[in-house]
């Protein structure tokens, strides 16, 4: 669990480093930081955003707001779906089995809930034509603030804080499936995921799947070692380069292109949770190359922070208080009704010990969008108002951590659940 704490602490200190100062920075001159967010490395090369000057001459522009979240992020993202996809793959993966059932279940009330409110609130405003690509902001869940606020809710070691990360990684899956398919950058072009489908597949056929074949009866494993000491996460990292620039081609997001590599490096056969302390005993090529990340990633959620929360005050509007409304209303809502269906109607249950009322202080932790929520508002609309007031609404997502600490006292949520004797329930 000292790990856990680590990585919450340490992440959560430098992005909210980063956002401060790109509040501070935005709101004393606005006109220095756009320049600085905006500032050109280099034009016309291959990769970059893409700029159209209306006579069909495309060209593109390498900028830090493109170098930050369209290259760095793919490192947060793969470690993110690193996890995501431990749970879902590997023997006792938390998402695995009927135990992951009721959070599962849950999760779609925390998304459908927010869009829900979202949506019908543009449609009472008459701004859906507007706002109504902003759908996805208020369905984020930003995994180490709810970490960190569920901790002071419900306190260390109680049943709903296992609950909340199930939920925190399920709908993490669930936004990366978001991104790809419904925010797509420019023209799509399917065919070019194919490079990154044969990129994956030959970096776990030549460097993971053909030595261990080449081993075959050999104890000391002498090719598996060799590939493990002298080429390392090497091909992984080429392999990753080039999926990487297929997302880019392809138009989808290219944070997400590291993602097919994930389950090419070799791994451990078991999952101890999200960011488990025993995983710093793994010493598989996966779990290896998430510890040589950590530092890096630590940096790049500073940057983040910096090149994405930088709003003015003035810029709150009507997709403000959207966002707000979806993730303060219809995250907690959601979670506690689908919750409820899950584990009374459908008969799933809730982990030993939690009460059906943490289920809605869950959902007010869960309420944190920040991270995600930011990042999905810069894909969701064009640089502008409409954008930074989406944006100011993931910021202000923060006020849920306040909510959440009067509403887990009001429902006593550090008090656990009496033992249910019912023979349904020791089953």
């Amino acid at each position: 669990m000292n790990r856990i704490w680590n990585f919450v602490a340490e992440y959560s200190l430098l992005l909210i480093s980063g956002a401060a100062l790109a509040l501070i920075w935005a709101n004393l001159a606005p006109e220095a930081y756009h320049h600085f967010v905006d500032f050109e490395l280099f034009h016309g090369g291959p990769i970059g955003h893409v700029h159209d000057d209306g006579a069909g001459h495309v060209t593109r522009s390498f900028t830090l707001h493109f170098l930050v979240n369209d290259v760095l992020m793919a490192f947060f993202f793969a470690v993110a779906g690193k996890e995501v996809w431990e749970a879902i793959a590997l023997k006792n993966g938390s998402l695995r089995g009927k135990c992951a059932f009721t959070p599962l279940i849950a999760t779609a009330g925390g998304m459908i809930g927010p869009v829900t409110v979202y949506l019908v609130g543009a449609a009472i405003l008459g701004k859906l034509a507007l706002l109504g690509n902003g759908w996805a902001i208020p369905t984020a869940t930003d995994i180490a603030f709810s970490y960190l606020i569920g901790r002071l809710v419900f306190g260390p070691g109680h049943p709903a804080i296992g609950f909340l990360l199930l939920v925190a990684i399920a709908d993490d899956a669930a936004g990366l499936v978001i991104l790809a398919v419904f925010y797509p950058q420019g023209d799509i072009a399917p065919v070019w995921l194919l490079l990154s489908v044969l990129a994956a597949v030959a970096a776990y056929g030549l460097f993971n799947r053909l030595p261990r074949w080449l081993d075959r009866g050999k104890q000391d494993r002498p090719n598996s070692t060799w590939v493990r000491t002298k080429l390392s996460w090497w091909p992984y990292l080429v392999a990753g380069i080039v999926s990487w620039f297929a997302f880019h081609k392809a138009g989808i997001h290219p944070a997400l292109g590291l993602l097919p590599i994930i389950p090419a490096i070799p791994h451990a056969e078991i999952d101890y949770g999200i960011f488990a302390e025993e995983e710093v005993h793994q010493h598989d090529l996966l779990n290896e190359a998430e510890h040589k990340l950590k530092i890096p990633v630590e940096a790049i959620l500073f940057l983040f922070g910096l090149m994405n929360a930088g709003v003015e005050f003035s810029a709150v509007g009507a997709a403000t208080v959207l966002v707000l409304a979806g993730l303060i209303i219809g995250k907690p809502l959601g979670i506690l009704l689908f919750g409820s269906f899950a584990s009374k109607t459908l008969k799933l249950g809730l982990p030993e010990g939690m009460k059906q009322s943490d289920l809605f202080v869950v959902g007010c932790v869960a309420a944190i969008g920040f991270t995600v929520s930011l990042f999905v508002a810069s894909v969701a609309f064009a640089p502008g108002a409409v954008q930074d007031a989406a944006k100011m609404g993931a910021l202000l997502s923060f006020g849920a951590a306040a909510i959440s600490l009067v509403v887990g006292r009001v429902l006593n949520a550090r008090g656990t659940a009496a033992p249910d004797p019912s023979p349904t329930a020791a089953e």
